[in-house]
């Protein structure tokens, strides 16, 4: 398996939450950028992050 590609910090530091626009924080492990507020998770593809409401998952309350 490939290693994810790595997203840029400086990029991650301006990022915000599209719904509540809210600052997000970083899963390097899930390759996710999450919207607590919004319980949301935007994914990071090929070190891209999709900054989409439609593709991002739920969190769950767990």
């Amino acid at each position: 398996m490939q290693e994810p590609r790595k997203t840029d910090p400086k990029l991650l530091e301006i990022l915000v939450c599209p719904v509540t626009k809210t600052r997000l924080t970083y899963d390097a492990e899930k390759q996710e950028l999450v919207s607590k507020v919004a319980g949301l998770a935007y994914p990071i593809r090929d070190g891209i992050p999709i900054m989409l409401a439609g593709e991002a998952r739920e969190l769950s309350d767990d």
